[in-house]
């Protein structure tokens, strides 16, 4: 497999990729969007930081293209809605340029209160003057912290060191979480009359409103100071400048832009105003900690393995993907298996999950499930990025439900799919938290493992008819490796599932479907 590296990213990264040896890493950088639309469709992975444009043109160009992944937070450089629809994984490094942002956000506090750049230029200039550059302290100011994430909540404990009060406004934080951080929780508008300065950290999709735009910023304080080391656009420059020059704003120091690099930006050469060419994770520790971290998620999607930091995916914790993994591959066969016995369109696929896998999040289960349902009917890839896109594209509702208890097994995932030709149900469980077994096929109590290839079919409980299909399949040269049959009670309809070690040829099928009682029998490969 083949992965493009087309911005400049750390060498401890790519010796992850380097040390696969099914890995092939091509190291391209300053591709112009053309050059790159040429090469992307032999790569199975493309490597970028934010100078490369992932647009929707290089996604389609792409036909063996499985993940993107971005060296670094934000992913405003890639085309996520495109990629999602194709069904390409996007990742990205959350939290491995913590640290930089926040200690960079901290620099900036700190230089722009006391006029640091300013001062610096003018005595390398050969002046000295005092007086020109006073500055203020941090010490019992209140700083309005806007996004109370991974970096906000740095940003806040090592202000407070400073003696600084800390509010901020969040609505995905709860009253404890920021009241264990020291931190008082206030609407945006508060934050804004009591704040002496304000930094933001929160996402910004373009095309969205700014967050401090010209009447929030008329709210504010009178000599308020403002840091951006999120992204550009939560601030809108022109009103910020104009704030700045009427002394609205005090001064403002800012790391990222709304272009980049700034062509026209009117924040640019202000004596009241501090800026950085987006160097919030410009770290050695930081660059080496996204390329590691990105590194190894492409080598885990590339692998057929789940990535933890998946921005077009249900995000889970790493302990938890991994707990989930038996789940994942239980469910993708259980969803096979339906596609193998469902006659006509699906219209629906209800999953319900019981017993210890109430309280995690089985997001991506449902999605490897719809998977295995969608996948084998289907010529377009399907995976766990767009299967839910693809299902509901085609018109298939999608319920999932959670029940705290079950009957007889610690954990039980029912599977029923509705379509054209009725409805059909397969639960499933783990044995040892490990092991996928099949345990109930409609009204039929089974136990058997999804695995290798397998016949399914749906007879008439009749004297001699299990041993008649053995027969056709050993004139046949086809070997059975297992056996299990299910049914409600003597005489009436029952189901089997045969194990084989060699593929059915569909002659010999129809040979089977003859035998007197027999349903219409399903090879699935599993």
């Amino acid at each position: 497999m083949k992965v493009l590296v087309s911005d400049p990213v750390s060498e401890e990264g790519l010796a992850i990729l380097r040390a696969d040896p099914e890995m092939e890493v091509v190291v391209k950088t300053g591709m112009k969007p053309e050059e790159l639309i040429a090469a992307i469709p032999e790569f199975e992975g493309l490597v970028v930081r934010s100078e490369t444009k992932v647009t929707a043109s290089v996604i389609e160009a792409a036909a063996n293209l499985e993940v993107i992944a971005r060296a670094g937070v934000g992913v405003d450089n890639i085309d996520v809605p495109v990629a999602t629809r194709r069904g390409v994984v996007v990742v990205n490094s959350p939290f491995g340029n913590t640290m930089a942002a926040a200690e960079h956000t901290l620099a900036l506090l700190m230089a722009m209160s006391r006029n640091v750049p300013q001062a610096h230029n003018s005595l390398s200039g050969g002046e000295w003057k005092r007086s020109k550059f006073m500055g203020v302290e941090l010490y019992e100011k209140v700083l309005g912290i806007i996004g109370l994430g991974k970096i906000g909540s740095e940003v806040a404990r090592r202000a407070q060191a400073f003696g600084m009060e800390v509010i901020a406004d969040d609505p995905f934080i709860s009253p404890e979480l920021a009241q264990r951080m020291n931190v008082r929780l206030v609407p945006l508008k508060e934050l804004l009359e009591q704040s002496d300065f304000i930094t933001l950290h929160l996402p910004y999709k373009k095309g969205d409103p700014a967050v401090l735009g010209k009447s929030e910023l008329a709210a504010t304080k009178d000599g308020v100071r403002i840091i951006n080391v999120a992204r550009g656009g939560v601030v809108d420059e022109t009103a910020l400048a104009e704030a700045l020059k009427s002394g609205k704003v005090a001064g403002a120091a800012i790391d990222v832009f709304s272009e980049e690099p700034p062509k026209d930006c009117p924040l640019i050469g202000m004596e009241n105003v501090i800026v950085t060419p987006h160097l919030g994770a410009s770290t050695e520790e930081a660059q080496v900690k996204v390329a590691v971290d990105v590194c190894e998620q492409v080598l885990d999607v590339l692998h057929g393995r789940p990535a933890r930091s998946a921005v077009n995916m249900p995000a889970v914790r790493l302990e938890v993907l991994l707990e989930l993994q038996p789940y994942l591959l239980l469910s993708e066969k259980m969803g096979k298996m339906h596609a193998a016995l469902s006659q006509g369109p699906i219209s629906e696929v209800e999953v319900e999950y019981s017993g210890e896998v109430f309280e995690r999040e089985m997001g991506p289960v449902t999605y490897a499930l719809l998977k295995g349902v969608l996948q084998p009917v289907l010529e377009e890839q399907v995976n766990l990025v767009n299967a839910r896109m693809v299902a509901e594209s085609r018109g298939i509702r999608v319920v999932e439900s959670k029940s705290s208890t079950t009957e007889d097994y610690p954990t039980l995932i029912t599977v029923k799919v509705k379509s054209k030709g009725g409805e059909r149900l397969i639960a499933g469980t783990l044995f040892g938290h490990r092991e996928p077994r099949i345990v109930r096929i409609d009204d039929y109590r089974v136990d058997f493992p999804p695995e290798g290839l397998l016949m399914l079919t749906m007879h008439h409980d009749l004297p001699g008819t299990i041993g008649k299909v053995g027969t056709i399949l050993g004139s046949h040269g086809v070997n059975i490796a297992g056996m299990h049959v299910g049914r409600a009670h003597r005489g009436g309809r029952a189901v089997m599932a045969l194990a084989v070690d060699d593929p059915i040829p569909a002659e010999v099928l129809a040979e089977v479907r003859k035998v007197p009682g027999m349903e219409e029998p399903r090879l699935v490969e599993l």
